[in-house]
């Protein structure tokens, strides 16, 4: 047996309730190896690369089939150890690379030297099975990258911090203040973000659900109310016709549950829908309601089943979208470094295919855990923004200057080495940016985000009937995403592919006049004082704000040249 993933300890806030019983019955996927990973990665490098002979030549959704389906022997061997031991796995992946099986604890155990046990934690509602090692038997080494659920222990949440509505007298005071959110009572319109950052209101016209759309993918049962999407048009884009609306696709049974019911939770789902159809004037877009399939058979929310079946999804689609922002995160450490990476390079496959994949950075600065305290100075980071293959979007606040705001999760990923595409930024980081004796403790030999950033404070979205005031940095990405896709829409004015895997571009010098780069600021978190250790937003890339926050004419401009 050789081990495949193990941690010593189940991260803080979990508990063991002892040992499962030999009959519990767990349902388990198993990740296939890709037949040619390395290759993939090498043709996306060479499709996103400014000046490459390829740039920009995405790939069919057969061609990246090629490169990630498992090969014969993986198959052979999988099928070999399945029927040796009576196991009845089918394919659930348009590429062949993922197998659902059920199997009893006992018979889990003993194939992978395993011991699941039951944990529970005070935010769910029931328990899981999880354990604390799995291993392979050598003949699966190297046909199998990842049994899950096995070793990671997520608690999916959105990156938003919720804010109550606000009073009348207290909202008025907010729309007196007009845009400026350095003071705490700025409220950000749309007419806001496209006054700073230049951004068109003129309708896209080469942008159909077939060549360029937005999708916005929502867990934990987010809704999306089209009377909420009208009245916000009505209130801040009167220029868009108000029956405007967006396509509701399901996967693992979700539903877009249109009601005034108060339980349910709509923030979030709200906000996406409202900046991406309110900025992007003219693009689809496609709201993904992924259900709770419950894999591990309770009612706790599968976050990274959720994530990844949606990345499964879409590389099964002809003709898909061209974004997709998500503001949905969990602590890097939660997952087990083999499900990260499976899930990080199903981002590779989708960026191959000429999807920009978009993520806010989280809210929780450098401590993006409520349980760690402020005075602990091990940084941790949210994935999936730190998959080298996503976008990520931090968050600033004020015009003159914008600052990066204190919340804006940023930092370096223990899983993922430093991308060749920001090597030079984070290098400069690293020796300029970081002050002698800094206390703080990360890989510095990480791959390091956000990758760009914009407003993220008080944005105003409409909740039955009511304007309300929402912040963080999933504000921030559905308005870089409606950015991207504008500029999508005019390269396909211009008989040019879209843009596809940003970060290749963002890095380059083609791209250095399109960020106004910010800094100032300092993202301890919500809940630690300002003086807490944490990074320093400085010229050039930082952890806080990336490249800086875009100028629409300029990134447009180093788009189509």
């Amino acid at each position: 047996m050789v081990v495949l993933e193990q941690r010593t300890t189940v991260p803080s806030g979990f508990f063991s309730q002892g040992t499962a019983p030999a009959d519990y019955m767990l349902a388990l996927r198993v990740g296939l190896a890709a037949n040619n990973l390395a290759g993939l990665e090498a043709r996306l490098t060479s499709l996103s690369t400014p000046g490459s002979p390829e740039f920009r030549q995405w790939l069919s959704k057969d061609e990246v089939k090629a490169f990630t389906q498992p090969s014969s022997e993986t198959v052979t061997a999988f099928n070999a150890f399945a029927s040796a031991n009576g196991l009845n796995a089918s394919v659930i992946s348009p590429n062949g690379d993922w197998l659902a099986l059920t199997l009893p604890v006992s018979q889990a155990n003993d194939l992978f030297d395993a011991q699941f046990e039951f944990f529970t934690h005070p935010s769910m509602e029931s328990a899981i099975a999880r354990t604390l090692s799995i291993s392979l038997p050598s003949e699966l080494v190297g046909h199998v990258d990842v049994i899950h659920p096995s070793t990671e222990f997520t608690r999916p949440k959105a990156s938003l911090p919720r804010t109550n509505p606000d009073s009348g007298m207290q909202l008025a005071k907010r729309q007196a203040s007009s845009c400026n959110t350095s003071n705490g009572n700025g409220l950000i319109t749309p007419a806001c973000l496209q006054a700073l950052y230049g951004i068109p209101t003129a309708p896209a016209t080469h942008s159909t659900l077939s060549t360029n759309a937005i999708i916005v993918p929502e867990y934990s049962n987010e809704a999306a109310q089209t009377e909420y999407l009208a009245d916000f048009l009505a209130r801040f884009r009167p220029d868009i016709p108000l029956n405007t609306t967006f396509t509701v696709l399901s996967v693992d049974g979700g539903v877009n549950n249109q009601t005034n019911d108060t339980s349910q939770p709509t923030v979030e789902a709200n906000l996406d829908i409202q900046y991406t159809v309110g900025i992007a004037t003219g693009v689809p877009v496609q709201f993904l309601a992924v259900g709770n399939i419950g894999n591990d058979n309770t009612t706790f929310d599968p976050f990274p089943t959720a994530i990844l079946d949606t990345t499964t999804y879409l590389l099964g689609v002809e003709n898909p979208p061209t974004v997709m922002t998500t503001s949905y995160s969990e602590v890097e450490g939660a997952f087990g470094l083999s499900l990260a990476t499976k899930i990080c390079n199903n981002y590779m496959a989708l960026g191959a295919r000429g999807i920009s994949i978009l993520f806010s950075s989280g809210d929780g600065g450098v401590r993006v855990n409520a349980d760690i305290f402020c005075d602990d100075d091990t940084f941790l980071v949210q994935f999936p923004a730190t998959c080298p293959y996503s976008t990520a979007v931090g968050s600033t606040i004020g015009f003159s200057p914008e600052v990066a705001v204190n919340f804006t999760s940023g930092g370096f990923s223990s899983y993922f080495s430093t991308p060749a595409y920001q090597a030079a930024a984070v290098s400069t980081f690293l020796e300029t940016g970081i002050p002698a004796g800094f206390p703080g403790i990360f890989n510095a030999s990480g791959r390091g985000y956000p990758d760009v950033s914009l407003q993220g404070l008080n944005f105003a979205t409409v909740t039955s009937g009511q304007t309300e005031p929402v912040s963080g940095t999933s504000a921030s990405s559905p308005t870089f995403a409606a950015m991207i896709a504008l500029i999508n829409d005019q390269l396909l004015a211009a008989g040019k592919p879209v843009l596809g895997f940003l970060n290749p571009l963002l890095y380059s010098d083609k791209a250095k006049a399109a960020f106004n780069d910010i800094t100032i600021g300092h993202n301890q978190g919500f809940i630690c004082p300002p003086n807490s250790t944490a990074f320093d937003a400085a010229v050039g890339w930082d952890p806080l704000s990336g490249v800086g926050t875009p100028i629409y004419s300029k990134l447009l401009e180093a788009a189509l040249n």
